[in-house]
């Protein structure tokens, strides 16, 4: 009996061709570094994923004060450019 692959998932065979073109095309110095960076992508995704469903159900639950992150950002914004204004003037000076 033949091991067909489930989904159309790769197995056996298949993944050592893949692997080796894989090995072809990058080399094997920089497959290391291709598969660390592709692992810290995947995490920094469901890292953001996790943040937004849990504001999502913040929302919905009515727990989330939506003008206060706002107003924070505001504040950032007023003092960047107030600090880029004194720096402005004493330059011209």
């Amino acid at each position: 009996m033949v091991a067909t692959p489930l989904f159309g998932i790769p197995m056996g065979p298949e993944v050592i061709v893949i692997l080796l073109i894989a090995i072809l095309l990058f080399g094997a110095n920089k497959i290391p570094k291709l598969a660390r960076s592709t692992g810290q992508a995947i995490g920094e995704f469901e890292k953001g994923k996790t943040q937004a469903e849990k504001e999502l159900e913040d929302i919905r639950s009515g727990d989330s004060d939506v003008t206060q992150v706002d107003g924070d950002a505001e504040t950032s914004e007023t003092t960047e450019t107030s600090s880029s204004g004194a720096d402005d003037r004493s330059s011209s000076e």
